[in-house]
């Protein structure tokens, strides 16, 4: 697989857990989003997946997306595990803070940069 097909296949992973991240959460309060188990821990279980996209993606894919807060993504990579208080405020911020921007920059650039998410060899 070339770089650029990564890439594209990456980016439209990432878009499409992105999304479902903002679907389970959406309209829900803080304190109910974390006493829901199932919601939880489907929550974490996309934001590792999206953590770990971002992690993968070559350095070029990342150069273009400047705008992505990927010291965010390796901060959470590396706190997610963690449970515990902490864990909540976490969760909390992917859910409205870090998913949202994440996902309004990649519709972003599919708009301004095509040539990333085309999936051409």
């Amino acid at each position: 697989m070339t770089e650029a097909l990564f890439s594209a296949a990456s980016l439209a992973m990432l878009d499409e857990a992105c999304s479902g991240v903002l679907i389970l959460g959406e309209g829900l309060e803080r304190d109910e989003f974390l006493s829901s188990r199932l919601t939880r821990a489907e929550v974490g279980r996309l934001l590792l997946i999206i953590a770990r996209l971002m992690d993968g993606l070559p350095a070029e894919a990342s150069r273009r997306l400047p705008e992505i807060d990927w010291a965010g993504w390796s901060l959470l990579a590396r706190t997610l595990p963690d449970q515990g208080p902490a864990s909540d405020d976490t969760l909390w911020f992917a859910l409205t803070s870090l998913v949202p921007a994440t996902l309004m920059w990649l519709r972003l650039y599919r708009q301004r940069e095509p040539a990333l998410f085309a999936f051409a060899g």
